[in-house]
């Protein structure tokens, strides 16, 4: 009986079976660089907003604090869209006749909100709490980039889950004392400019991230004065409740290196604080997690974190 195919029927097989492995191989890699790519991410982009509203006027230009807009920032977990009323703050004093500023002025008359476009906007299924970011030591500019220079809002990072593990798998990498949480300028210590740390002594009861005093100003081998101011009690230090609260919170002061009382010690306990010099952001970072007591990184890696 004759053969059907011929001899060279079984190179074009084999050709046919590599040029097929070849298209699924280039069909996956175009998949995969299309869901990176900023058309789906968004990254980069710069959506239309009502208002054009630019961050590099408002806090470099004029230095506003990144609470005074995102007031829910370190106790809620968004951040929050500031309400028109903080916009008519100043707005009903200045530039009361702009026309870029006629929705929020219809806004402030209607009681309607202005539609902002969300820039940074999680999928319904991700878990995220703003605030556990912000109180363990993660700065704005980690995330959302050099806000204070971006004329135009748009989003720097992926939001993507590889780039989210990224960091869960070495968060030590993007620590920072929390009184630098805000500091958009902050770039980790260095040989040139180095940062010292210490665990503040008594401390215990406070927040985790507040146990921890780091300066970038070289504090000798101890400082007792700075120890025992830190060891006050409110009532020792003579101040209220609600003076108590400023006085301890991390954040009061925007990229200054601590926040302490300036009254002298009242009980007389003066105990030496040893600090530790740190010249990497590594090293630093391995410390802020001890003392921050941060989960390892593969409790927070797990799927559980994000996925509720």
């Amino acid at each position: 009986m004759a053969q059907v195919f011929d001899r060279s029927s079984n190179a074009l097989a084999r050709m046919s079976l590599v040029l097929a492995g070849l298209i699924v191989i280039a069909v996956g890699v175009t998949l995969n660089e299309l869901q990176r790519s900023p058309w789906v991410t968004r990254q980069g982009q710069r959506p239309d907003q009502p208002v054009p509203f630019s961050h590099k006027h408002h806090v470099e230009g004029l230095g506003l604090q990144c609470q005074y807009c995102h007031q829910q920032v370190e106790k809620a977990a968004y951040s929050g869209v500031p309400p028109t009323k903080t916009c008519i703050n100043c707005h009903s004093q200045i530039w009361t006749n702009a026309n870029l500023l006629e929705p929020v002025r219809q806004s402030w008359a209607t009681g309607a909100s202005i539609q902002w476009i969300r820039v940074h906007d999680l999928p319904d299924y991700v878990y995220f709490n703003h605030s556990i970011h912000v109180n363990k030591g993660l700065g704005c500019a980690s995330c959302h980039g050099r806000v204070d220079q971006m004329p135009i809002m748009y989003m720097q990072n992926t939001l993507q889950m590889e780039w989210c593990l990224n960091c869960h798998r070495n968060p030590a990498a993007n620590l920072r004392p929390t009184t630098e949480i805000y500091n958009m300028a902050w770039q980790g210590p260095s040989t040139e400019k180095p940062v010292w740390c210490a665990d503040i002594p008594n401390s215990y009861g406070r927040p985790t991230a507040q146990q921890v005093s780091c300066t970038t100003k070289n504090p000798g081998n101890s400082n007792p004065e700075l120890a025992s101011l830190q060891m006050q009690t409110p009532e020792q230090s003579g101040l209220s409740a609600a003076h108590s609260g400023t006085m301890g919170s991390p954040h009061s002061n925007q990229g200054q290196e601590k926040t302490v009382s300036d009254l002298p010690p009242a009980n007389g306990i003066v105990m030496p604080v040893n600090y530790k010099k740190f010249t990497t952001q590594l090293d630093l970072g391995r410390y802020l997690t001890k003392q921050y007591h941060i989960r390892g990184a593969n409790e927070i890696s797990s799927c559980e974190t994000c996925h509720r």
